[in-house]
């Protein structure tokens, strides 16, 4: 059997290139014209919540409070209403508020875009913060989430058993140009066929350059990547 290149960075970078052919390139938020202070309310929502209900509440939530300076002032129960849908509601009501509170006493409104200040916030740890960069500043960062964290280590260009680990290790070898796309990418791939149970192996595009995948494929034989 071909085994998949030893270099972890090219490897990588030839996964992305193919999971790109076959999601594309354009942003979940793409459409939304979420401002950058939306897309971080909207990330802490979505903490332990799916992807549905996370939609939904930030939906109703930012159609009545569009900004910090609304949902600063905002009464808390009409908050927990809005957000209804999503896990620990009460608590993401409490914390929404709070950042909004800040971000406009300190910083007047606007969401800086600093990866060391966003960590500042209450609630925003490296995965939130990096999802603002991305999605709404459109700046360079690594937003390792379970997807990302899963996949890496499966496609073995990562060898972590943290979040933060992965992050680290992925800043040591991708692409600058990937660092865009990388969380959209590999969400997506475990979306639909990277899953956390099952995967998919044997429709996957990129098993030929996955450590595990040629694993599965066996005596079949891998490509390589």
């Amino acid at each position: 059997m071909n085994a998949p290149t030893a270099d972890p960075g090219a490897r990588l970078a030839r996964v992305l290139d193919i999971l790109i052919e076959r999601y594309g390139t354009e942003p979940w938020n793409w459409h939304t014209q979420q401002s950058p202070f939306q897309v971080l309310i909207g990330t802490v929502l979505s903490q332990r919540t799916r992807d549905q209900q996370t939609d939904l509440a930030a939906r109703a939530l930012f159609a009545r409070y569009p900004g910090p300076r609304e949902l600063a002032a905002a009464d808390p129960a009409a908050i927990e209403s809005c957000i209804r849908p999503v896990n620990y509601y009460k608590t993401k009501a409490a914390r929404v508020q709070e950042i909004s509170r800040i971000v406009m006493t300190r910083y007047q409104g606007t969401l800086p875009a600093d990866l060391d200040l966003l960590l500042t916030l209450p609630g925003v740890g490296r995965k939130t913060a990096s999802c603002v960069l991305v999605y709404g500043f459109r700046q360079g960062a690594i937003a390792v989430d379970t997807h990302v964290h899963r996949i890496s280590n499966r496609l073995g260009v990562v060898a972590t058993k943290t979040a933060e680990q992965t992050e680290q290790a992925l800043w040591a070898i991708l692409p600058p140009r990937y660092r865009l796309q990388i969380n959209e990418l590999l969400v997506k791939h475990g979306q639909t066929l990277c899953a956390p149970r099952k995967p998919r192996c044997e429709e996957c595009p990129v098993q030929a350059c996955c450590m595990t995948g040629s694993a599965v494929q066996g005596a079949a034989g891998a490509a390589g990547c």
